[in-house]
């Protein structure tokens, strides 16, 4: 029990401390999920249960400060009805479901509460956050500096042996994933979801920054950041971040081919030599680890069944379970811990073997909350695509690409219970009030600039009476 006492002595003073400055808040929200595994398996692992919420507390410290503000000081979004109408929908249902007595204990429902609703006010924060093109290129390129330190980390972890204090996971419960003669790296995060999630966010940022125009020490930068993503990627030993970077590449070509040719041969021409480099780098000095991945992946007898079965398999579940479910948050990976720590009681056993996102969803909310749940991030996906189509400037309108794509490749993926993935998902998501913002914006300096121009030409007696005017 002292352990949740220093607990909630320390989330209140995170809380208060992120309220100061919502802005900065959010940003380290951001930083917080790189380095979050680090501080659980190093620095305190003896909190490690406490630090996996701590960029939750920095968040309700940033949502109470934002949302505490007048809304002249808050940018008003787009007409977002069909969204606040679904988001709703899905905000009663979770909340009913939390104290579904399949549960066991309703502080099992509030912590499934967290993971399914703490990250989507930001769709309203982080329209707020920037407030101009140049200030979110400039963060983006900052952060994803952070590439390079966990990239090192992990080609430090690759060539190290399993028993290496380098090779540990947050909990002590899991042995070291292995392929081949090597371990499978992690780098600073928990486990090798979070960082093959992170490697694959920050690809859906290195496209658009390649092909925008940089001082030459950001575009080398740029370009090394690239190379860590290709080699490091492989040392994960996932065969799903693979499948994941050939979709995103092909969709982000092939969208842009059909859709905007001339930006199309653009990114072509500024992708062609990091791109050939990256690849060869990689064949040249990792082929082994190219050979186990591509023998590992090459088998696909169980890769299909299982793509299949995520698919028919909730459906299944939905008919035997009913419109009910057993729960917000009855299918959460930490309950065992959560149970244990607070001494709640056991909640109802689930007689369903799960594992992907759609089966635990069809689980915790029933055939009601399942089409709820799914349908608002259908509507989400459909927002993305109509921002993507509206935009004119090549760099957001290419943001607004990668985000669409990742978040149709990722319609069934791990994101709910996967909180790496989840404060990324709903980061993308806020791009469909972002972008269309920022281009506004940036539209309106233009003709700010314009009307000067004008004025001067009007005021200036050289121009004014030239017969060339």
């Amino acid at each position: 029990m002292n352990l949740v006492f220093v607990g909630l002595v320390g989330a209140i003073i995170v809380i208060y401390i992120s309220s100061r400055n919502w802005q900065r808040a959010v940003k380290a929200a951001l930083v917080i999920v790189v380095i979050e595994g680090a501080l659980r398996k190093w620095a305190f692992p003896q909190a490690s249960q406490l630090i996996y919420f701590l960029k939750d507390f920095v968040l309700i410290g940033a949502y109470l400060s934002y949302f505490s503000l007048p809304k002249s000081r808050r940018r008003v979004v787009k007409d977002s009805g069909i969204i606040k109408v679904l988001l709703f929908l899905v905000i009663v249902w979770c909340l009913f479901q939390a104290f579904n007595p399949r549960l066991g204990s309703p502080i099992i429902g509030l912590i499934g509460l967290k993971n399914y609703l703490l990250y989507i006010p930001l769709l309203w924060v982080v329209p707020s956050l920037f407030q101009s093109e140049e200030e979110l290129y400039k963060f983006l390129r900052s952060y994803l500096l952070l590439l390079i330190p966990v990239g090192l980390l992990a080609i430090a972890q690759f060539f190290s042996p399993p028993t290496s204090p380098l090779n540990v996971y947050a909990s002590d419960d899991l042995g070291i994933a292995r392929f081949g003669g090597n371990v499978r790296v992690t780098g600073t995060f928990s486990y090798i979801t979070g960082y093959t999630t992170f490697l694959t966010t920050c690809t859906c940022f290195l496209l658009p920054m390649l092909t925008r125009k940089q001082p030459l020490v950001w575009q080398l930068l740029t370009i090394t950041e690239l190379l860590f993503v290709a080699v490091t990627s492989t040392m994960t030993g996932s065969r799903g971040i693979m499948i994941i970077f050939a979709l995103l590449l092909v969709g982000y070509f092939g969208l842009q081919g059909v859709t905007e040719f001339s930006n199309f041969l653009r990114s072509i021409r500024k992708l062609l030599v990091p791109g050939v480099i990256a690849i060869s780098l990689t064949i040249y000095k990792f082929s082994s680890t190219i050979d186990e991945l591509w023998a590992r992946g090459g088998n696909s007898e169980d890769i299909l069944p299982r793509i299949a079965g995520s698919f028919i398999q909730p459906l299944k579940i939905v008919n035997q379970i009913g419109l009910d479910g057993y729960g917000t948050g009855s299918t959460f990976q930490a309950n065992g811990t959560i149970r244990g720590l607070l001494s709640l009681p056991p909640g109802e056993n689930i007689p369903f073997y799960y594992e992907g996102e759609l089966i635990k969803i069809a689980i915790d909310l029933g055939a009601i909350g399942f089409f709820l749940w799914y349908t608002f991030k259908l509507i989400l996906v459909f927002y993305l695509w109509t921002t993507y189509r509206q935009l004119k400037r090549p760099f957001l309108r290419q943001l607004a690409l990668c985000a669409f794509l990742i978040s149709v490749i990722l319609f069934t993926g791990q994101l709910v219970y996967n909180h790496t993935a989840g404060l990324y998902h709903w980061f993308f998501n806020s791009f469909i009030f972002l972008l269309p913002q920022l281009e506004q914006i940036e539209n309106w300096q233009e003709y700010q600039q314009l009307q000067q121009l004008w004025q001067f030409y009007e005021q200036s007696p050289d121009i004014s009476s030239s017969p060339d005017q």
